[in-house]
């Protein structure tokens, strides 16, 4: 499309305030002065003023275009779901269990309810910590059993002496 004189006035303001702004040299501010006053089209004067930031002289709108990617997409880096957060109640289970011989396994109990907690929580929210939760009701159980089996042992003892 061709250009009016009105047109060319608006890119000459636009190169003024780049000049003004320190963005033009002074070389470079008369050198597309003089390829302002001589364009012809809109895309002349578009060409001379893109780079500033008053941005390109107003065209006549088209049809937009899709706007494609600069990369195809078979060069983009898969986009990673965000890591679930980890169960607290599956650490709890795996604290209560590692630090069931000091307590002398008074936290094995809440050991073994929390890693059940904590197990049926992870298969419905998909949470992280399965592991844990596992490890804490390994270390609930032995605990209990430790205890079951001290008990047993005390009743035999007591039996055989009676």
């Amino acid at each position: 499309m061709r250009a009016s004189h009105a047109d060319r006035e608006r890119a000459v303001d636009v190169l003024k305030a780049g000049f003004a702004e320190g963005r033009l040299a002074q070389s470079e501010y008369e050198q597309r002065m003089s390829r302002a006053y001589q364009a012809q089209t809109h895309t002349e004067l578009q060409m001379l003023v893109a780079d500033l930031p008053q941005g390109p002289v107003p065209q006549a709108q088209f049809a937009p275009r899709p706007m494609m990617p600069a990369v195809p997409a078979t060069f983009l880096p898969m986009q990673m779901p965000m890591p679930q957060p980890t169960n607290g109640a599956a650490t709890g289970a795996l604290v209560c269990g590692l630090i069931a011989p000091f307590t002398w396994g008074l936290t094995s109990i809440p050991a073994v309810i929390l890693g059940h907690k904590a197990r049926a929580e992870i298969r419905r929210t998909g949470q992280r910590g399965d592991g844990q939760a596992v490890a804490g009701l390994v270390l609930g159980w032995l605990g209990i059993g430790a205890w079951a089996l001290f008990f047993l042992v005390m009743a035999l003892l007591a039996v055989s002496r009676g």
